[in-house]
């Protein structure tokens, strides 16, 4: 029993007290009454600025103004009409004004007339700023260009209006204004020494500027101010930097006249210095104010934190699964929750006891599931390779007694195929299926003609009334093997089920490949229909088992199309109806017409090592390449097959895997070595030849250097391809 603490205070009473002696909403309101004075001065000095700015802007389109002015009264000399340039030259000479360089004159073409710096006559000299001439020639207005050094190293400002020349030609008539002029606008502004007024040109030029002036004029601004200008429009105040390194809020204005830009900038330092002057009684008072709420809401608020840390105590302890021991405390709400701590420590006690004993059978099942996933998969790949291993020398035999065509056994042999094709086929469906229950079913899409791959899938049902509809060319995006596992899997299950006229359509509709098989055999029942591609569901079947398979052909084949990015569906009007299964494909880019093939037809005879411990299997596929015209050695293990390469280097090495004292991927770097250091003919191109066929066994054949990997038994054309040269 817990230790009774006295009378209990109430929390909301103790907040209230903090509230009503707590000063910190008005210390707050004065904080934001301060700030709200400082951003309204601030403002109020930036208006001021801006208002400067436009003040000397102003006064500076005067002074473009009077220039233009000036200049419109000199065109409209008599001597210019008449076309009297000797008598204009004189006459603009004596016109122009005494801040003037001097005065130009320049054709429709924008070459120049005559200058007045120079005796009427005298070669012309290079146009400076000629954008603003073509400017004020093709707009017909008066233009102030940039700021520039003339030959004689002088700067000055094109001032340009557009005139008519003798036969009412656009000529232009320019004066060249000394940048001083607007120094002295400057200078009859009254500022404080580390102020700075500048004046820039259209293009960003500073024209004239409180500091420095022979240095910065025809120069850029500093780049604070151009990137306050080129971020902020024609007008704006902001924090800038001097040339000089000064801290400045500068103010710039845009005329919309001439384009040119007047910046007023002041030191950062002074804004807002008046305002906290006013306000620092009220600030001290508010400090000391604020100060005694503090003192007084620490002491408070001490005696809350103690006890709020006996229960953050109890709290961690309760996380952490230790003892929950929560000190007494006078503030009934503290002492609530001491109490509900303690008892969800207790409940949480006996949960972590329940929750060990379910994770402990959890982990156990887990580990069983794996070592179980894991069994399966090692029994599935040896069961693959034991399989694949007698059906080699089985179905090599068969294309060795096709090459010999001996007629008396062609049935027999038909007959023979077909049950090795079956078997070997359920058992790339068990492989298969594994293989998607774990996600590891790969393909390898490349440009495909769907056609040709329609075809020779019909082709290979020799003896099937397979018929095919197809246009030349349909090319997909596709794995060639796995979309012919598709069409031969949809065959057989045709055939399985007593179609006797299947049809193959294949069509381009919706932007899509689409691919038809339809029979007229057994049919299906909608409940069928609705599980068709389920793994290992089969129609009811009699004992007898007439059609066979296990159930795995039609979930492989929509999975394959479901990796290809396309669907697949079944389509029937109910049993003894027949079948449609429907494929449909995306479409893919055509190949490369240059890429380079293997051509089957004929093969230079070659030098083959074949290294297999399975003497049925390496004495039939011997004869069969011999068959073919090659030069065919026998080895059944590691050592045998590394002497007959010493002996006799050969173009191309068969190698079986699982062999007894080497296996095939340690043999093909030996072998590489060996005909590395041995004077051979040619690189020696090795063949994996294994009973292992999983997407993870062809990938380690190819990293140990084969450049083939067949897997048994090995079909006629398979080992065709394998031995012919890439390119060949």
């Amino acid at each position: 029993m817990r230790q009774d603490a006295g009378p209990a205070l109430s929390l909301r009473h103790l907040l209230i007290l903090l509230t009503a002696i707590g000063l910190l909403p008005l210390a707050l309101l004065g904080a934001w009454t301060i700030h709200g004075a400082a951003r309204y001065l601030e403002q109020e000095q930036e208006r001021l600025m801006i208002g400067h700015a436009r003040a000397l802007s102003s006064a500076v389109d005067a002074e473009l103004d009077s220039t233009v002015a000036a200049l419109s009264g000199i065109a409209k000399s008599p001597a210019l009409a008449s076309g009297d340039l000797r008598a204009f030259h004189e006459t603009a000479r004596r016109l122009a004004r005494p801040d003037w360089l001097g005065v130009i004159l320049s054709d429709a073409d924008g070459h120049p007339i005559f200058r007045t710096m120079a005796p009427y006559g005298a070669p012309p000299a290079r146009t400076a700023d000629p954008d603003s001439l073509r400017q004020a020639r093709e707009q017909r207005r008066p233009v102030a260009g940039r700021v520039a050094r003339g030959q004689g190293g002088r700067p000055a400002v094109p001032v340009r209006i557009p005139v008519n020349g003798p036969d009412g030609q656009p000529w232009v008539l320019t004066a060249a204004l000394q940048p001083d002029r607007f120094l002295e606008v400057i200078a009859r502004q009254e500022i404080p020494p580390d102020s700075v007024i500048g004046v820039l040109d259209g293009a960003g030029n500073m024209v004239a500027r409180s500091r420095d002036q022979e240095r910065t004029v025809a120069g850029a601004p500093s780049p604070s101010l151009a990137a306050l200008m080129r971020a902020s429009g024609p007008e704006s105040v902001g924090a800038t930097r001097a040339l000089e390194g000064d801290t400045l809020v500068s103010a710039y204005t845009t005329s919309p006249r001439y384009g040119w830009v007047v910046a007023v900038g002041a030191p950062s330092a002074g804004f807002g210095v008046g305002l906290f002057q006013r306000y620092a009684v009220y600030l001290a008072g508010a400090a000391l104010s604020l100060g005694l709420c503090f003192a007084i809401a620490s002491w408070l608020s001490e005696r809350i934190v103690r006890r709020i840390r006996g229960v953050q105590a109890g709290a961690e302890a309760l996380g952490s699964g230790a003892g929950v021991r929560v000190a007494p405390s006078r503030i009934k709400e503290i002492r609530q929750m001491g109490q509900a701590l303690e008892a969800a420590a207790a409940r949480r006690a006996a949960h972590e006891e329940e929750r060990s004993r379910l994770l402990a059978s959890l982990e156990e099942a887990l580990g069983a599931a794996r070592h179980a996933a894991e069994a399966k998969d090692a029994f599935l790949a040896m069961l693959g390779h034991e399989l694949r291993n007698p059906l080699s020398p089985i179905l090599t035999s068969l294309d060795l007694m096709d090459l010999r065509a001996e007629p008396g056994s062609q049935r027999e042999r038909a007959v023979m195929r077909r049950q090795v094709t079956h078997l070997r086929r359920l058992v790339d469906d068990l492989l298969d299926v594994s293989r998607i229950a774990s996600g590891k079913l790969a393909i390898d899409p490349r440009p495909l003609n769907l056609a040709d791959t329609v075809r020779h899938a019909a082709a290979a049902r020799a003896g099937e009334p397979v018929s095919v509809e197809a246009p030349p060319a349909v090319w997909v995006a596709g794995d060639e093997t796995r979309l012919g596992q598709v069409l031969g899997n949809l065959l057989s299950n045709a055939a399985r089920f007593g179609s006797t006229d299947t049809r193959i359509v294949l069509a381009v509709a919706d932007g899509q490949a689409r691919i038809t098989v339809s029979d007229n055999g057994a049919g299906m029942a909608p409940e069928l229909l609705a599980r068709v591609f389920e793994p290992f569901y089969q129609a009811p079947q009699p004992l007898a088992r007439r059609t066979g398979g296990l159930g795995l052909g039609l979930a492989i084949v929509r999975e394959i199309v479901t990796l290809h990015g396309g669907r697949v569906a079944a389509f029937s009007d109910g049993p003894g109806c027949g079948s449609c299964f429907e494929v449909m494909l995306p479409l893919g880019a055509a190949a490369d017409a240059s890429a380079p093939g293997v051509t089957l037809d004929v093969q230079q005879a070659q030098s083959i090592l074949l290294v297999d411990d399975n003497e049925d299997a390496a004495g039939a596929t011997a004869l069969l390449l011999r068959e073919l015209g090659h030069r065919v050695r026998v080895a059944h293990d590691a050592a045998e097959a590394r002497a007959l390469a010493l002996v006799e280097p050969a173009a191309v090495a068969i190698l079986d895997i699982g062999l007894p004292d080497m296996d095939g991927y340690a043999l093909a770097g030996v072998l590489r070595e060996d005909m590395g250091r041995a004077d051979s003919a040619g690189p020696l191109r090795l063949v994996a030849l294994t009973g292992y066929g999983q997407q993870a066994d062809v990938a380690r054949a190819l990293a140990a250097g084969f450049d083939v990997h067949l897997t048994k038994p090995a079909t006629l054309d398979a080992l065709r391809r394998a031995l012919a040269p890439p390119g060949g």
